[in-house]
């Protein structure tokens, strides 16, 4: 039998492949309420708890949370992503991990985010029976400013502008056992992890042509343009390479204005594809990985719910006001018809400056699991790492998302991930996360 990709990474770092039950996880189990007390999670965490431990015991822990009866002492292969059919982005939480501020930081190097991603599976409660949980990776693709370095907290190193063309970011992905685990196999294994947690995974992409690049060679890359037919194919045949990695969603920033739409309130730099081209572009991206479950999410959404279900999208974020529960509730009856499309409800989005207390995380995020008459009727909802695991008081997620600072106070990538979080009062309100869901969980 072919090697699994998470069995390569294992070898590739050092470790055996014979799984073990994992004590420190069994010592942090949440589980659902009642039928569902299958599903498993660890909770009453902090990040870095999970963050400077191996790879080899992040695999073990998720092997050990497994929803079946039988202890895996190998990770199968193949494993498959959860079935909810092909329109589950319509009632599907996102959850975005920023991986590039998870990543290792040693000295002014930033490196191995997908590993740390890996590390941070088994806090991600797994979905429920009536609705997926989704992992949004917030970095794929080199940014523009100091790929694979960390920088000054007021130093310009934003995430949303990318390179396409030039393979995967030094942040991300770990080029040292390049030679013994490709890049996209590195993908593959944490997809594998994800699907086997229960949980569908997708990554975040820019449109906005003036935060895009295209590389040319090692040395050169030039202005995106989408006017540039050979430029379209790359960003549709880039996606399409990820989706057969096993991706499942994608969520497009500035996705509300594509077509020239409410460009008043466009905060982007340089245009955006036209609407039939949009059109063209997400179909090309279903027809070509001969997947038509593919959830596509669009940043912003308004009351013209047909322009973005026509436009191919299945989730538009920022409309329903998450801190009333009953507008959310009357929002989802509203949309309950509709199983193509639904406007979200945002616990956070991208652009959170930070000032949200725990309680109102806390109420939004009620509102977003338990603000439906039937589960199955609940609106998408959308949430930052932050909306789980509470980030230091001086810095947010929108801070993180336009820098990349360490706050390591020894060079050491074991302080950054101890200091990028809070401490006590974010380990309780993870516990306060986990019951919560450990509720939801029984829909």
């Amino acid at each position: 039998m072919k090697n699994s990709a998470v069995n390569k990474l294992l070898l590739a770092l050092g470790y055996d492949t014979e799984l073990l039950e994992d004590n420190w996880t069994k010592e942090h189990i949440y589980n659902g309420i009642g039928d569902h007390c299958f599903k498993k999670w660890v909770s009453n965490i902090l990040p870095s708890e999970l963050l400077c431990r191996s790879i080899k015991d992040a695999v073990d822990s998720i092997v050990t949370l497994c929803e079946c009866h039988t202890f895996y002492k190998n990770f199968p292969n193949p494993v498959y992503s959860p079935n909810y059919g092909n329109t589950w982005g319509r009632c599907a939480n996102y959850i975005e991990l920023n991986n590039r501020a998870i990543a290792e930081m040693e000295g002014n190097l930033c490196k191995n985010g997908l590993i740390s991603s890996i590390k941070m599976l088994p806090a991600i409660p797994p979905s429920a029976k009536s609705w997926a949980n989704c992992v949004i990776l917030s970095q794929i693709f080199p940014n523009i400013y100091g790929d694979g370095y960390n920088k000054a907290p007021h130093e310009e190193n934003s995430i949303y502008g990318m390179k396409l063309g030039g393979g995967y970011s030094k942040n991300i992905i770990n080029f040292n056992i390049q030679d013994k685990i490709s890049p996209e196999e590195q993908f593959k294994a944490f997809n594998d992890l994800a699907h086997f947690r229960g949980l569908k995974t997708g990554f975040r992409v820019a449109i906005s042509e003036g935060q895009m690049k295209v590389v040319i060679d090692k040395n050169t890359d030039i202005p995106f343009s989408w006017e540039n037919w050979e430029h379209q194919e790359l960003f549709i045949n880039e996606c399409v390479k990820l989706m057969k990695l096993g991706f499942e969603s994608m969520f497009i920033d500035s996705a509300k204005h594509i077509g020239g739409y409410d460009c008043g309130n466009y905060t982007g730099v340089g245009h955006l594809p036209k609407y039939e081209q949009m059109q063209y572009i997400l179909n090309e991206i279903r027809m070509r990985t001969g997947s038509f479950s593919i959830s596509f999410v669009g940043e912003k959404s308004s009351i013209d719910f047909e322009r973005y279900k026509n436009l191919g999208l299945t989730a538009g974020t920022a409309f329903v006001d998450a801190d009333n529960f009953d507008s959310v509730k009357d929002w989802s009856y509203k949309m309950k018809y509709n199983r193509e499309y639904a406007p979200g409800v945002e616990v956070s989005n991208d652009n959170d400056p930070g000032g949200a207390t725990y309680e109102q995380r806390l109420n939004r995020l009620r509102a977003s699991l338990f603000a439906n008459e039937y589960p199955s009727d609940k609106l998408p909802s959308f949430m930052q790492m932050h909306d789980i695991f509470p980030l230091r008081y001086d810095t947010n997620t929108h801070h993180l998302m336009m820098s990349n600072p360490s706050y390591s106070t020894d060079g050491t990538k074991e302080s950054h991930f101890e200091n990028l979080f809070t401490k006590d009062d974010g380990r309780y309100y993870n516990h306060q996360v986990g019951e919560i869901f450990a509720h939801a969980l029984c829909h």
